[in-house]
C-alpha cells in the first residue's frame, strides 16, 4: 500500500523533531518547516497528500497558510495541531479549510490517525479542553440528526442538500436548530458533541 506524503510545519524545532519521530515510522515524511511561508513554497514544490500545520508561526501562521494552500495544491489536506485548547481555534481552522485539528497534548493518541483521516476525506478533531454545554441529544429530531450525520462526514451544507433532496437555506436551517436544541455555538462545536454523544461517528 502506498504511504502517505506528509508535509510537517511547526517553528518549535523540539516539537518537530517529536512529531517528526510520530509521523516518519506511519508516512513518507517529504519534508518539515518553521514559517508559513516556507510551508506554501514546500507544499507547491512537493505536492503533498497532507500537511501537518501549527497555528503559531512565523511570516504567516497557520490559519493564514491554510486557504492559501488549498489554492496552491487543492487536493492537500491539511490537520493543525496545537497548544490552543479554546473550541474558537477549532472553529477558525476548520472554517479556513482544514481537515483535521489535534492538541499537542494529544498528538501521540490521534495525530496518525487524524493524518490518515484527513487523507480519506475524514474529520478528525481533539475535544478542546473548554467544556461544552450538557446539551441533550434527545431533543433532536430525526432529519436534524441526519444531517448532523453528514455534516461530520466532511460533507458541506451544499452537498448534503444535493444528497437529501433538500435546499441549502433548509439545511442550514436544521443546523441551526440542531445547534440550538443542544446549545452549542459553533459548526465544530456540534461535530464534537455529536461525535461524544454517539450521534455520528467521523
Amino acid at each position: 500500500m502506498k504511504r502517505l506524503r506528509v508535509l510537517l510545519a511547526d517553528d518549535h524545532r523540539m516539537v518537530a523533531e517529536g512529531l517528526k519521530s510520530l509521523l516518519e515510522p506511519e508516512f513518507d515524511l517529504v519534508g518539515m518547516v518553521e514559517d508559513g511561508r516556507r510551508l506554501l513554497e514546500e507544499a507547491t514544490a512537493l505536492k503533498p497528500d497532507v500537511a501537518v500545520v501549527d497555528i503559531t508561526m512565523p511570516r504567516l501562521n497557520g490559519l493564514e497558510a491554510i486557504p492559501l494552500l488549498k489554492k496552491a495544491v487543492p487536493k492537500i489536506k491539511i490537520v493543525v495541531i496545537t497548544m490552543h485548547r479554546e473550541p474558537a481555534y477549532a472553529r477558525r481552522a476548520f472554517e479556513s479549510g482544514a481537515d483535521g485539528f489535534v492538541l499537542k497534548h494529544a498528538a501521540a493518541e490521534e495525530l496518525i490517525e487524524a493524518v490518515r483521516a484527513a487523507a480519506e476525506g475524514r474529520r478528525r478533531f481533539s475535544a478542546p479542553a473548554s467544556p461544552l454545554s450538557d446539551g441533550d441529544a434527545s431533543t433532536l429530531t430525526v432529519r436534524q440528526r441526519e444531517i448532523v450525520q453528514l455534516f461530520v462526514k466532511g460533507l458541506s451544507a451544499k452537498q448534503i442538500a444535493s444528497v437529501l433532496g433538500l435546499s441549502v437555506r433548509t439545511v442550514e436551517f436544521h443546523k441551526y436548530r440542531a445547534m440550538e436544541a443542544v446549545g452549542v455555538s459553533s459548526s465544530a462545536e456540534l461535530i464534537r458533541f455529536a461525535l461524544e454523544h454517539a450521534i455520528a461517528k467521523p
